[in-house]
């Protein structure tokens, strides 16, 4: 399945994308794409319905593709490539940090550069939500925790992430630094997470054109370590890192987003991003 929420911002229903590329509405079913919903028993309720019986809506807004998200984890420097354009050794473990939930914006909504911004970036990366809870679980078991993926868009000020001291975290944090969707693509629809190829592009011109499986530590494994150190919730974002490609890496000389670009960005078989680049 393909689920999503459309509408205005702080006002998205439930929907799910048919085969045939239609919106179907899901308001009254579920509250939200969120909590219990996502779920195995949830998601096996959705699973029973046929999408034909449900209203078509035509959105004038995707929203993110998850609603009130009670943990947005991300995992730095995942690709080896990456770590090396960013001039940075390959991680012994995983480098997990948090994003603020505020960050999370609809797919296609506008990016904002913050104030006194001079280095915003782009990033690529595989989102996974989970759908079952997980506390201490083994890797074995680890993707038995996961409902599905999407695309998201690891938006990052490098100014105030790597040179203004402290933890990654106020330059990842940023409002609109989350484009999360267009759609939660169910689990049994990726059979390989780690086979994944996946670009991104400014202005046209590609930066960014990688594959899920040049990760460092895979999706089961990062369930599994997450798990050791936090609970995780149905409803809770993991964004696993991003490959080669980003504007810190670029040579000769680094390129930052100055306003006014479009970005576009995607995965296989988990749709596309467009963002417009503005000024907050």
């Amino acid at each position: 399945m393909k689920l999503m929420r459309v509408g205005e911002a702080g006002a998205e229903i439930p929907a799910m994308l048919d085969a045939g590329g239609k919106v179907r509405s899901l308001a009254g079913i579920v509250p939200d794409i969120a909590g219990a919903t996502l779920t195995p028993e949830g998601l096996a309720r959705l699973r029973a319905l046929d999408p034909a019986s449900l209203p078509e809506i035509v959105p004038s807004r995707i929203g993110a593709c998850v609603g009130n998200v009670g943990k947005f984890i991300c995992i730095g420097l995942n690709y080896a490539d990456h770590a090396a354009e960013s001039n940075l050794p390959v991680p012994k473990e995983p480098v997990v940090f948090i994003k603020a939930n505020s960050a999370i914006c609809g797919p296609n909504d506008d990016v904002l550069i913050p104030r006194k911004s001079v280095k915003t970036d782009w990033e690529v990366e595989l989102g996974v939500i989970i759908g079952k809870r997980a506390s201490y679980v083994s890797e074995a078991d680890a993707m038995d925790h996961v409902a599905g993926y999407c695309v998201i868009n690891d938006v990052s000020e490098r100014e105030f992430q790597i040179e203004r001291g402290g933890t990654w975290d106020k330059g990842k944090g940023c409002d609109t630094f989350g484009p999360i969707g267009p759609w939660l693509v169910t689990a049994d629809e990726v059979p390989d997470p780690q086979a994944l190829g996946m670009w991104l592009e400014v202005d046209g011109k590609r930066y960014q054109n990688g594959s899920t499986r040049t990760m460092v530590f895979g999706v089961r494994h990062l369930v599994h370590y997450v798990s050791q150190f936090m609970s995780l919730n149905p409803g809770d974002v993991i964004s696993t890192g991003t490959p080669p490609g980003v504007g810190m890496g670029q040579k000769p000389d680094p390129i930052y987003l100055k306003g006014g670009e479009v970005m576009r960005l995607g995965i296989e078989g988990l749709g596309e991003q467009r963002q417009k680049v503005g000024h907050a």
